[in-house]
């Protein structure tokens, strides 16, 4: 079974299924096992804030969060002789052809949100890379000069761009809040080297994403990623990658210092549940139909922005364009860096 009857049709709230070990259902993802060296992520349309699973889903989210992750892993690892040049993904496929037989049977309505992917030992560390001076940042900011205890420069403003991108990693909580920690904090749960790694490899990754996302017209103010470390001992990019479900997404054209532009993303949801009377533990009151549509349509314009198409209604043409997108801005980069180097 895939879905609850009583969602209407189309959407997946939760998913339960037979011959596969569900693992752990997250607050947006339903992970199971397939074998002793892969796993099935599904994405549900569930949609969180604050750590708390909120209600009613977002139709077709999952579906956009998959698909817009397809494309920033294709055209991340297409990205050779950079900085991020030879790093892995956990992807092995998104075609149902290759997905176990339980799995197979239900293509249908897990098309498009599924992914199989390669396992790894997770590592016990939000890596959250900040571009603009936005969030929960500006709050202690305003306090004490600093952004997740880390110095930041005089007279920044809301919205304002930091010199470079700030590395201001959290907590992964298994329950509860995720909590701001330090670096040397870091390096204390997963070693100085890895420690190092993950900063650098996060920071290369979060400009090589501003970048193509600024040649789309899109300001990419903050995003957070995940690493994982295969049997063989190789750091993994695992999770969701660029997501407006784990990234800050603003218009350039009304970007303005001093104030926060409208997101494409899922601020639209947060904003409606810090209007409520909600101290922000479970349960949550439910999401409004007017922050549900309003959710949809973010997550429908960056897509768009992103990917240069519209979301189609067939999951499987949403993941080829989304493919063929990230493949193509890959090319293009690595085409103009030739050039570049050759002096044309």
């Amino acid at each position: 079974m895939i879905n609850d009857q009583s969602q209407p049709a189309g959407l997946v709230a939760e998913t339960r299924i037979d011959g596969l070990e569900l693992i752990r259902r997250g607050k947006v993802r339903d992970v199971y096992a397939v074998d002793a060296d892969h796993l099935l992520i599904v994405a549900t349309d569930r949609v969180s804030a604050f750590d708390v699973v909120l209600d009613p889903p977002i139709p077709d989210k999952g579906k956009m969060l998959t698909a817009l992750s397809l494309m920033w892993i294709r055209y991340l690892e297409m990205l050779e002789d950079t900085a991020i040049g030879g790093l892995r993904n956990h992807l092995v496929s998104w075609e149902a052809e290759h997905w176990p037989e339980a799995a197979r049977a239900h293509a249908d309505q897990l098309l498009g949100r599924s992914m199989l992917v390669q396992r790894a030992e997770v590592m016990p560390v939000e890596c959250i890379v900040r571009g603009y001076m936005a969030g929960s940042v500006w709050q202690g900011y305003q306090k004490d000069g600093l952004v997740a205890g880390i110095p930041a420069p005089k007279g920044m403003v809301l919205g304002g761009r930091f010199p470079e991108p700030m590395f201001t990693p959290t907590t992964k909580a298994e329950v509860g809040h995720d909590e701001p920690i330090s670096y040397a904090e870091v390096e204390n749960l997963i070693g100085a080297d890895r420690a190092q790694a993950v900063r650098q490899l996060s920071v290369d990754i979060y400009k090589a994403g501003a970048e193509l996302a600024e040649s789309k017209g899109v300001i990419l103010c903050d995003t957070k990623f995940e690493f994982g470390v295969t049997s063989a001992g190789e750091l993994m990019l695992i999770d969701e990658v660029l997501t407006p479900d784990s990234s800050r997404y603003w218009l350039q054209s009304e970007y303005s210092p001093g104030a926060l532009p409208p997101s494409m993303d899922k601020q639209v949801v947060r904003d409606y549940m810090v209007s409520l009377d909600w101290d922000k533990q479970p349960p949550a009151p439910p999401l409004s139909a007017a922050t549900v549509d309003a959710a949809r349509t973010a997550y429908r314009s960056i897509f768009k922005l992103l990917v240069g198409s519209g979301f189609p209604d067939d999951p499987a043409e949403a993941m080829r364009l989304a493919d063929a997108a990230g493949t193509n801005a890959a090319g293009r980069k690595m085409l103009n860096r030739s050039h570049d180097e050759a002096g044309e």
